[in-house]
């Protein structure tokens, strides 16, 4: 198809067997058909080479609605093209140790194509003044980041397309707030908690942390309640939990009966949470299927999907009618975790 083919030499390789098709013809959004198309640069192998914008007839641009496996890979748009449908808000969460170092592998480019409107990342290791401009302050978002008092440590960030109506960064407990691992976002018709739950291993790898993570978990769920019982508003608690739930969210559970992250005392207290009338999202939609959200960095782990799902998305009883999917996107490079989300109405 002459088309395809104009595009494909535009590919800076030209290597045919790493190209994905998308086939968009006869499609359009909103009766509105497509016109042109804008090739984004080369990642560094977070998302290869792939079709950044599509230009509509009437002038409007949009992102291209890429397909979930398309890492790596060449992407080639034909025709015109109708974007995913998706909820009002989607919250998509990413969990990044040391965004610095993934803002060099593309996060950037896939905030700008993720279709999110709240995105939350854990283990920044960095000051806002740190980070690139093109974190920090990324065209078309509202950032928000607090830092640990120990430098390279811990950290969140919120980023946002609306500017939240508050935000809180305390815990009531000088121990916790230092260590930069909360934010309390207050949008219209939500309150959401942006985490970064401690590991329990200690320094010694000794699960000497373990009560302190537990006690931290608590007082998290706490000030969260407590906001829902001040403002009535439905809430969300995202983030890196450092705990894999049951045995179907480990690749090998035996062997980590003794790891933090999974020992008896940990699952028990997030079984706890879930007794406090909180949902485990992703299990709500998924109940058997195995998917994992972080992997050791030792060579091939990945590769062999020798993983854990640690982070989560857990929501209120009366904000679970509106949550519509809950996923986990592990083809998604840059880090040892991999984005999660879901998708929520709040129209």
């Amino acid at each position: 198809i002459q088309g395809v083919g104009a595009l494909v030499t535009m590919c800076e390789d030209g290597d045919n067997s790493k190209i994905t098709v998308l086939d968009l013809q006869n499609m359009s959004q909103d009766g509105v058909g497509w016109k042109s198309l804008a090739f984004g640069a080369a990642l560094g192998g977070f998302l290869g080479w792939h079709v950044r914008r599509l230009t509509a007839v009437d002038g409007r641009t949009r992102a291209v609605p890429l397909p979930a496996d398309h890492a790596g890979r060449h992407v080639v748009a034909l025709g015109t093209t109708n974007k995913c449908k998706r909820a009002a808000l989607r919250q998509s969460l990413s969990s990044y140790p040391g965004l610095r170092a993934c803002a060099r592998k593309g996060f950037t480019n896939w905030l700008d194509d993720s279709g999110a409107e709240i995105v939350g990342v854990q283990e920044v290791r960095a000051t806002r003044d740190q980070l690139p401009d093109t974190v920090a302050a990324p065209r078309g978002w509202h950032t928000d980041f607090v830092a640990a008092e120990r430098k390279g440590y811990s950290g969140v960030g919120l980023l946002s397309r609306e500017q939240p109506e508050a935000l809180s960064l305390d815990l009531g407990e000088e121990s916790y707030d230092v260590e930069g691992r909360f934010q309390l976002a207050t949008f219209p018709g939500l309150l959401l908690a942006n985490v970064y739950f401690p590991n329990g291993s200690g320094k010694d790898r000794d699960n000497s942390r373990v009560p302190y993570k537990l006690a931290f978990t608590r007082r998290v769920f706490d000030v969260v309640e407590a906001a829902r019982k001040e403002t009535g508003l439905p809430a969300l608690i995202c983030g890196d939990y450092n705990t894999a739930p049951q045995a179907i969210d480990l690749a090998r559970p035996k062997a980590n009966e003794k790891t933090s992250g999974f020992l008896p005392e940990e699952r028990e207290a997030f079984v706890e949470l879930l007794d406090r009338g909180w949902t485990d999202t992703f299990r709500h939609f998924q109940p058997e299927k195995v998917a994992y959200s972080w992997w050791s960095q030792r060579f091939g782990v990945r590769e062999k999907n020798i993983g854990w799902r640690i982070d989560h998305m857990l929501a209120s009883e009366d904000l679970l009618p509106r949550v519509q999917d809950a996923w986990i996107r592990p083809k998604i490079l840059g880090s040892d975790h991999c984005p999660i989300g879901i998708d929520l109405d709040l129209s």
